[in-house]
């Protein structure tokens, strides 16, 4: 099998969800990191291989694919076992819909370059960031938390594209102080995942280095 290489970044969420469908899969990968702190991923050289200039990035068989989801689709295709997604239609679909308030709804509010658009072009002041990331994560994660199961994960006994989606969000949730009282199905379900081996493997403090 060819090399897997990924374009990564410790903290990035979306990155993180790329590592863990890795790992799932059993997959064995090379790590570039690209230092979102320091700019890397707007230099010329991260532009020519991603234009949109964000992480993750996977390359695989001679080929490029951005965008975290557009990712591990790929991946569960290719790599079928374990499988991340149910072959029933409505099943499919509510797992993507799950995904998707996290991918599409909530993470690109907290964003970096969301953060620093606000902070530099906006002047908005700490406090009031603050108070935008509260407001979406919690809009979101509410939304989650009312559709999660009252027992086992998002998919059942084993880890689906849901699951995936939540231990990053919820890395960032607590990153950002956001309060998890109000979501004790989703502080179970992440309590739970991050304790399996390829999830704790993936987590950013244990790539950081």
């Amino acid at each position: 099998m060819a090399e897997i290489v990924l374009y990564d970044y410790w903290r990035s969420s979306a990155a993180y969800r790329v590592r863990i469908a890795l790992n799932l899969k059993g997959l064995s990968y090379r790590s570039e990191k690209v230092d979102l702190a320091a700019g890397d991923q707007r230099g010329e050289e991260f532009r020519a291989l991603n234009p949109l200039g964000l992480v993750p990035l996977l390359e695989i068989d001679g080929q490029r694919i951005s965008q975290s989801l557009a990712i591990i689709d790929f991946l569960d295709n290719r790599f079928p076992e374990p499988p991340l997604l149910s072959t029933d239609p409505i099943a499919r679909a509510r797992t993507w819909a799950q995904a998707l308030t996290i991918a599409s709804e909530i993470h690109p509010l907290q964003n970096l370059r969301v953060q620093n658009f606000l902070r530099d072009e906006m002047g908005q002041d700490a406090d009031t960031i603050g108070r935008w990331l509260h407001r979406w994560l919690g809009d979101g994660l509410a939304a989650l938390e009312a559709a999660a199961p009252d027992d086992g994960l998002f998919g059942g006994q084993t880890p689906n594209l849901a699951d995936i989606c939540l231990v990053p969000q919820m890395y960032s949730a607590r990153r950002f102080d956001l309060p998890l009282d109000g979501l004790p199905r989703l502080v179970r379900i992440d309590a739970a995942l991050r304790e399996l081996p390829a999830f704790a493997k993936a987590a950013p403090d244990a790539v950081k280095n």
